[in-house]
């Protein structure tokens, strides 16, 4: 599995907006389907809210690619 490290520069970034930034998604609602396909995990668990706030230290996991997400 893949992992890509995501610098998150405020509090929280909305999960349709990482997905698009780290490249996994080629817009914001192409992520939003992919959180409401289910094929979005948040820490181990199926994420169903398209704009859930990913904050440092969560771990997002799609298409065999894993996100870490911390701070710079």
């Amino acid at each position: 599995m893949e992992t890509t490290t995501f610098e998150l520069r405020g509090e929280f970034i909305e999960l349709c907006q990482l997905l698009k930034l780290v490249g996994i998604a080629n817009s914001g609602g192409q992520g939003k389907m992919m959180v409401a396909d289910g094929i979005v995990k948040v820490d181990g668990n199926v994420e169903l809210r398209k704009t859930a706030k990913i904050r440092a230290g969560q771990l997002v996991e799609c298409f065999s690619q894993q996100i870490k997400v911390e701070k710079p």
